[in-house]
């Protein structure tokens, strides 16, 4: 059963509760920052879009990956589906501003979940690691973008990505390390604010005036 607005508001509420009582870091962070958002960090209107937006959005600065997202939703077309960009094509996505690179990975989506081989529909019902899973078969997608589509499209609480630079080095920062922790010290740093990792991973975020992945 989804999740209504208010159940998700009142889980988010005592994660950070959670977080913050055992950790005096987290707790001067949430001071300063407030609550996480963790909705609505994509403007797609599905999961197949907003995993074809975190794509665009891959190793690119925010503005730039707006402006080239707008001209390939423009190229695709409304609705935004599988079907509407495997019929736009390779042509049109590198028209657009993809690489071929990102253009050959939107395609593979498109692909894999119009014969069903990925069933976004059905995902929310996997666990994290099933849902990693079962969105690295698509090329171009890896851990780093399966976590984020965890975190910020359908709302889990307990993802801790270790191998994000920014939550690598918010965390050092917050600490006061003199360097970043590697992502297997980051795993065991982790383990005391399980299950609500989420919460600390976004703190880390803002620890570095990042804005947070998605």
């Amino acid at each position: 059963m989804p999740r209504t607005v208010a159940a998700m508001a009142s889980n988010l509420a005592e994660a950070v509760a959670a977080v913050t009582a055992i950790d005096p870091v987290m707790a001067a962070l949430a001071e300063q920052h407030g609550p996480p958002v963790l909705r609505g960090r994509r403007t797609g209107r599905s999961r197949f879009e907003e995993l074809a937006e975190s794509i665009c959005y891959q190793q690119l600065a925010g503005k730039a990956a707006a402006s080239i997202w707008a001209r390939v939703k423009l190229a695709v077309g409304e609705p935004f589906t599988p079907e509407a960009v495997l019929a736009a094509g390779f042509d049109a996505l590198r028209g657009a501003g993809f690489s071929r690179a990102k253009a050959e990975s939107v395609l593979d989506l498109a692909a894999r979940v119009h014969t069903g081989e990925v069933r976004l529909e059905r995902i929310g019902r996997l666990d994290d690691a099933g849902v990693v899973k079962e969105l690295t078969v698509v090329k171009g997608i890896g851990p780093w973008t399966a976590e984020m589509f965890c975190i910020f499209t359908l709302g889990r609480l307990d993802v801790w990505p270790i191998g994000d630079y920014g939550v690598r080095a918010g965390y050092a920062r917050a600490y006061g390390l003199p360097q970043l922790p590697t992502p297997k010290e980051l795993l065991a740093h982790g383990e005391r604010f399980s299950p609500y990792r989420t919460v600390a991973a976004w703190y880390c975020w803002r620890a570095v005036s990042t804005v947070t992945p998605g």
